[in-house]
């Protein structure tokens, strides 16, 4: 008679607990590689629209100039006033 052998592992208990452990961490790599793609889109997007809320305080601040260059030539003391209590307010909602 002659003897076969199997190519079946002896240990049968410690190779798919390795193979377990080793898909975990591929399984935990791979979501981890997720969630840094999807948190660099969200500054990504942060940072665009920072950039968009910029450029409209910037024309905001074009706009309002004239306005308060001929109110501090007409009104000076009504428009400091104005903007000390704008200032406060600001610096009020700005401590919460």
């Amino acid at each position: 008679m002659t003897q076969q052998k199997a190519n079946y592992p002896l240990n049968y208990g410690q190779d798919t607990a390795k193979d377990r452990q080793q898909g975990m961490a591929e399984a935990t790599a791979d979501k981890v590689k997720d969630v840094a793609a999807n948190a660099q889109e969200m500054a990504g997007k942060v940072a665009d629209q920072a950039r968009e809320y910029g450029e409209q305080a910037q024309e905001a601040a074009k706009q309002i100039r004239p306005f308060m260059e001929k109110s501090l030539k007409e009104q000076p003391i009504a428009t400091l006033t104005g903007v000390a209590i704008f200032g406060f307010l600001l610096g009020a909602l700005w401590k919460k």
